[in-house]
């Protein structure tokens, strides 16, 4: 059975099919911020592609060529993006609760 809005026993405020709020007053995160979570990102991914590709010239000091990628790859893409997303907001949450 598919539920509709006037078939709802529960309190609208708390239905699906309620009047949308938001929990966060304001800007959640400024500009800047938004920033900086961005570039940590882009690094923890770049990190990330360098350690499962490549064996030398990390920081691509030098144009890229066949030696410096691995013969054989040990891991692979997928969750990593994922991981650094994740590290990147936590490291957010840790640093607003600790002040540095």
């Amino acid at each position: 059975m598919v539920a509709t809005p006037d078939k709802l026993t529960l309190a609208p405020s708390i239905s699906a099919f309620g009047t949308a709020r938001a929990t966060v007053e304001g800007t959640p995160l400024s500009a800047e911020e938004m920033h900086k979570m961005h570039a940590f990102w882009r690094a923890c991914n770049y990190l990330a592609v360098g350690m499962i590709y490549l064996r030398d010239n990390p920081l691509l000091q030098e144009p890229l060529q066949i030696e410096h990628v691995k013969h054989r790859l040990l891991g692979h893409w997928g969750s990593s993006p994922g991981m650094s997303f994740v590290w990147t907001h936590l490291n957010r949450v840790i640093k607003s609760k600790i002040s540095i």
